[in-house]
């Protein structure tokens, strides 16, 4: 019997998503002779019928290169804690019955999930309720277990290091202290590895909390010796010691979490009082997000999704595609988003920036 496959996209979006639903639908169709479902906006679209539409060949035809995902995406929508409006508040309930029952409505033997811890998290609570599904790990932050590297991350840092490189020009003619906010809520990896490849002075992370008066020595003591710029690459969830992350927006309830960002213009703030130099910042924002995949990552998401529809042939539900050294394998879901995959503050990638000369705050 001819198997019906459903795949959707959650969270934030990412270069290589496309890819990702191109090598489903290319696979499924192909190797297997199976039927794909594609879901839009996330676990959102599992309760309306008219989100979900059969692919075909033709609709993954050219995707690669384009960013985003053609099936849209949303952080919102988790069916254990949805959002309905009662009496002019907003009541956050359980609706996953529902989104159960759409799922077998459809005939969908199995449902591919392309997504962060969140995503996946969510992936492992339908399991339990007997869903079969396999996971596919996204995200830039490239802070999930288990993985060697998600696809997205490779394009997000080429375009922090390309920023980096057209700062440094305009930093050194204007003798500017130049600061670069980029993403990495709890994981410094886009910071760390843009930082060191595009030759910045001073790296922030979340998992090295700075000091303040140590950067403005350092910074100092840089133009002390004729270096009349600098230039710092900060992660959005940088925090100084003894300090808290620059939160932007508050969570709106117990349901989200808050959005941070403004830790660029908070180090300027601290830095114009203690430095006799212009100090200006560039927050790269969701920039790091878009654009189209690079090569790496696009074959990496072809690669996953290849992958998925291997494990569902299987029937290796509960299980996450992953990179381990040059082969894709998989592990459970469950173990992959356990726990974070931060920065060792002191492993090799930290002490090759600090014995290249780069501050990291402390």
């Amino acid at each position: 019997m001819k198997k019906r496959i459903g795949i959707l996209t959650g969270g934030g979006d990412c270069p290589g998503l496309n890819a990702v639903i191109r090598g489903v639908v290319t696979a499924a169709i192909i190797k297997y002779d199976w039927e794909v479902v594609g879901v839009e906006d996330g676990f959102d679209g599992l309760l309306n019928s008219e989100k979900c539409r059969q692919l075909s060949l033709e609709d993954v035809r050219g995707i690669l290169p384009r960013g985003g995902t053609i099936l849209g995406t949303t952080n919102r929508g988790n069916p254990f804690s949805y959002p309905v409006e009662k009496n002019g508040k907003i009541e956050y309930i359980d609706i996953s019955e529902s989104v159960i029952d759409r799922i077998k409505a459809m005939g969908i033997d199995a449902l591919v999930v392309v997504g962060g811890d969140g995503s996946l998290k969510i992936a492992m609570e339908l399991m339990s309720k007997g869903v079969p599904i396999v996971g596919v790990p996204k995200t830039i932050d490239n802070d999930l277990m288990e993985t060697d590297v998600t696809f997205g991350y490779n394009t997000a840092l080429e375009t922090a290091t390309d920023a980096l490189d057209k700062l440094h020009s305009t930093a050194e003619s204007h003798h500017r202290v130049m600061i670069m906010e980029v993403m990495g809520r709890y994981a410094g990896w886009i910071a760390l590895e843009s930082g060191i490849a595009g030759g910045a002075d001073v790296i922030l992370i979340p998992e090295i909390p700075f000091d303040i008066k140590k950067i403005c020595h350092a910074i100092d003591e840089r133009r002390k010796k004729g270096s009349r710029f600098s230039i710092i690459v900060a992660a959005e969830g940088a925090f100084p010691d003894g300090g808290k992350r620059v939160v932007k927006q508050n969570a709106d309830s117990a349901h989200s979490i808050e959005r941070l960002g403004g830790v660029g213009e908070y180090i300027a703030g601290e830095l114009s009082g203690c430095l006799d130099m212009d100090v200006r910042v560039t927050v790269l924002g969701h920039l790091q997000r878009g654009g189209s995949p690079s090569t790496f990552d696009r074959c990496l998401g072809s690669r996953f999704g290849v992958k998925a529809l291997e494990l569902i042939a299987k029937n290796e539900f509960g299980r996450m595609v992953c990179l381990n050294g040059r082969s894709i394998k998989s592990v459970s879901i469950e173990k992959a988003v356990r726990k974070l995959k931060l920065v060792d503050p002191d492993g090799e990638m930290v002490k090759c920036a600090e014995e290249l000369g780069i501050m990291l705050g402390r």
